[in-house]
């Protein structure tokens, strides 16, 4: 059974920043694309970052570029997004997804909010 697990989420202030985690588990992790995802509120879902599965390389949506990175520790079967200079636009439930362009498996979501 396949869980992917989110955390880190909370409320901060504009300029700030957060570190999201993800656990996933019940798959070879180090095998698979890992991504985020997020849904702002009245909002389509919308694709944020992505990294292979040996983490060399990373893939952003323009309006997080230069502000969020994407990263992963195989050893602990986790990926992070790192998330500075946020915005409120940034507001979102934050969703990980396993193997995000094929057969993807996400998890709950986070909720990250950005007061300004």
């Amino acid at each position: 059974q396949v869980q992917v697990v989110e955390s880190g989420g909370g409320l901060v202030q504009a300029g700030g920043s957060l570190r999201l985690s993800c656990a996933a588990s019940g798959r070879t992790f180090s095998t698979y694309v890992m991504g985020w995802f997020r849904r702002a509120p009245g909002k389509e879902r919308e694709f944020i970052a992505a990294v292979s599965w040996s983490g060399g390389k990373t893939n952003y949506a323009d309006s997080v570029k230069g502000r969020f990175t994407i990263s992963r520790d195989n050893a602990k079967n986790t990926v992070y997004l790192q998330m500075n200079s946020l915005k409120a636009e940034d507001t979102a439930v934050y969703y990980c997804v396993l193997n995000p362009f094929t057969s993807a498996y996400w998890g709950q979501g986070t909720q990250v909010t950005v007061s300004s």
